[in-house]
């Protein structure tokens, strides 16, 4: 399922398009700033978002052979409910 499916699952619910648009795209607005200020996101019966960062190390270029130092980065971990599956 992609956003586009989701917008048309709503619709059965809602009754016009653009309200179903604008209820998914202001859920994940919401979760994708929420995530970016460091808090975790908790949806009961559906999982946990958690924002780290993870960090730094270093790789190697498969071309080239040369060692690459990688800076830390923001990421988020989900983990499922239990009721989920």
């Amino acid at each position: 399922m992609n956003r586009n499916d989701l917008i048309e699952s709503l619709l059965k619910v809602l009754s016009t398009k653009k309200e179903a648009r604008d209820a998914v795209e202001g859920v994940f607005s919401l979760l994708a700033k929420s995530l970016s200020q460091g808090e975790k996101v908790v949806i009961s019966g559906f999982g946990t978002f958690t924002p780290y960062i993870s960090r730094a190390k270093k790789a190697r270029n498969p071309k080239t052979g040369q060692t690459v130092h990688i800076s830390p980065r923001k990421k988020v971990r989900f983990k499922q409910s239990k009721e989920l599956f």
